[in-house]
């Protein structure tokens, strides 16, 4: 008899579940849990890095922060930085997915090439960006002057009207190949004799893609945005990387604020108010997709 025969003689089934689920119950209450209470505690104080003391303020942080006219400079701008990092990686990489679906010769070399920029580091790609937008010397300001389109260089990064466009096509280069790959994946799952069906009966590219694939596709695409909804609300990177939030705020995302708040401003308490409500906007997304995976499984 085996050690493992007697452990399961000795151990009912959800006695022996329940041992299992020990270690990553552990470190869901010590690694996530606690800290994200531990942030909620800190939003109601005045903690700051710059005094001693620390006391209880009640909800004079969130009072303040609503009658910061910034706040909501800073949700604007999470707004567009989030849409525009969401929908636009999602579009090309779904017309990206379809041409390399076709499966023509050197199709897979290409799905490997697109792949390279999903694994640079961000901060890396962040880098790399701000030479393209430099400028003086930036590559983009080079191409645009070859063809004519502008005669004086564009400092892309320093300028309000331009910042939030650069950083969301550098963050867009990054994430359009994490669409692209599970695109192709939902691509690979339409039945191809829907498809055959569709077309012998008269039916158009667009109208393949709008009643077969779409149709099909539908519940990929809907977790796809969510998850990258979430990403992207989430992320921090690129974005100081490449302007620090600025010029004059205007790519301050609630990340980028709650770092600021956190760590140059030194007032952790404001930070885990501002966090507070980055984490309601999160939640917004978490719960679609709770709905979706619930109600998938009711199927």
């Amino acid at each position: 008899m085996n050690k493992d025969s007697r452990i399961n003689r000795r151990l009912s089934d959800s006695q022996f579940g329940v041992i299992l689920i020990l270690p990553a119950l552990a470190v869901f209450l010590s690694v996530i849990l606690y800290p994200f209470l531990k942030s909620i505690t800190l939003s109601f104080t005045n903690l700051s890095l710059l005094s001693p003391k620390t006391s209880y303020v009640g909800f004079a942080n969130f009072m303040e922060l609503f009658h910061n006219p910034y706040l909501y400079e800073y949700i604007k701008n999470t707004i567009v930085f989030v849409a525009g990092t969401t929908l636009i990686p999602f579009v090309l990489g779904f017309i990206w997915a379809i041409v390399l679906n076709h499966g023509f010769k050197g199709s897979e070399f290409l799905k490997g090439i697109t792949l390279v920029n999903w694994i640079i580091p961000s901060t890396a790609i962040g880098f790399l960006w701000i030479w393209i937008f430099q400028g003086n010397y930036g590559f983009v300001n080079y191409i645009l002057k070859m063809l004519g389109v502008i005669k004086n260089d564009i400092s892309w990064l320093g300028r309000v009207d331009t910042a939030m466009i650069a950083v969301i096509i550098a963050k867009s280069w990054q994430t359009l190949p994490w669409f692209m790959a599970y695109l192709i994946g939902g691509l690979n799952m339409v039945p191809k004799e829907q498809i055959e069906a569709a077309r012998i009966d008269g039916a158009n590219n667009l109208m393949v893609f709008r009643h077969v694939i779409w149709s099909n596709m539908r519940m990929i695409i809907s977790f796809l945005l969510i998850l990258g909804a979430i990403g992207n609300l989430q992320h921090f990177d690129i974005l100081w990387v490449m302007t620090q939030g600025g010029p004059i705020r205007s790519t301050t995302t609630l990340s980028v604020a709650v770092y600021r708040t956190a760590f140059q401003e030194w007032n952790i308490g404001m930070a885990a108010t501002i966090g507070v409500i980055w984490v309601v906007m999160i939640s917004l997304f978490a719960v679609f997709y709770l709905r979706h995976i619930l109600r998938e499984d009711l199927k």
